[in-house]
């Protein structure tokens, strides 16, 4: 019979809980199990990982092999990196202090990158959270500020106009003045003597008659021609 290191599912739909258990091959994932070593929920961030660390050596120790991801969660705890080393010691290549020592400093080194996980994910989360608050608190002064706009009248359409007044009664003393330039339409008159000295160039027209005597001495011309002419013959 072999044994495997698994996981069985627990949990409500969308909310997964898993248990750590040892349990034959054979068996089906959440059926009979042999050991439960731990628990893993990892809808938590960083997940949270609760297991028997001596027991799952045990059963590392005697050939149990582990799914892929019971070994990721053994190798994060450690379980792994203990195995490692406790094979140094059955080849003599590291002795039992030797194993402590190496183990105790990986483990305070795991253990900080964890706590340093943790506050940045805390950080980040108080980040988000006052950036989300005060995105919030100016969309809710934009819209307050709208509603204001809205419902208060505009004064400045009053102001507007009265400056057009204004310049409506500067203009009324360019209106009067209009009647002050009168005068050149009374000044029209004085050009009529022009127009009365046409008659002095009547007696122009009247000369026409001195000249009448010299067409009238046209036949006298004509008789001695004629006699002239008779002459001639």
């Amino acid at each position: 019979m072999s044994t495997r290191i698994r996981l069985q599912r627990h949990g409500k739909k969308g909310k997964p809980f898993f248990h750590i258990v040892a349990a034959d091959s054979r068996s089906k994932r959440d059926g009979r199990f042999i050991e439960k070593l731990g628990t893993y929920d990892p809808t938590k961030n960083p997940a949270i990982i609760e297991l028997n660390f001596d027991n799952a050596l045990s059963w590392l120790q005697k050939g149990a092999e582990p799914s892929d991801t019971a070994r990721a969660i053994l190798s994060y705890k450690g379980v792994l990196y203990k195995n490692h080393l406790l094979k140094g010691v059955l080849k003599g290549a590291l002795t039992e202090t030797d194993v402590e020592k190496k183990f105790s400093a990986w483990l305070s080194e795991k253990d900080a990158k964890i706590d340093k996980k943790a506050k940045d994910l805390a950080k980040n989360s108080e980040n988000s959270k006052a950036a989300r608050l005060k995105k919030e608190t100016e969309v809710k002064e934009a819209k307050a500020a709208a509603i204001i706009a809205k419902n208060t009248p505009e004064p400045e359409e009053v102001v507007e106009e009265a400056p057009a007044a204004e310049t409506a009664s500067n203009e009324a003393p360019a209106a009067e003045a209009a009647p002050e330039q009168a005068p050149a339409a009374d000044a029209a008159p004085e050009e009529a003597p022009a127009v009365e000295a046409a008659p002095e160039e009547a007696p122009a027209a009247e000369t026409v008659p001195e000249e009448a005597p010299v067409v009238e001495a046209a036949p006298e011309a004509s008789a001695d021609d004629d006699k002239k002419e008779a002459a001639a013959e």
